[in-house]
């Protein structure tokens, strides 16, 4: 049990290091093309949801 304490320590302090350590390098063109990634965040929203959608119909119609 000690053991399994351990491990969920050290993978934790790896994983907070290694997100600081990736935090730190940012775009430099992020904030220049803002207009660019909410454009492809918004079709990617308007995909995955039609597409839910779609098979929860799909899954209902087949279930019930």
């Amino acid at each position: 049990m000690k053991i399994s304490y351990i491990l969920v320590i050290i993978i934790g302090i790896i994983s907070i290091a290694s997100t600081l350590f990736i935090a730190g390098k940012g775009d430099e063109n992020y904030s220049g093309s803002t207009k660019r990634n909410t454009t492809n965040l918004t079709l990617i929203y308007v995909v995955v949801i039609t597409l839910s959608l779609i098979f929860l119909g799909v899954y209902i119609s087949l279930i019930v």
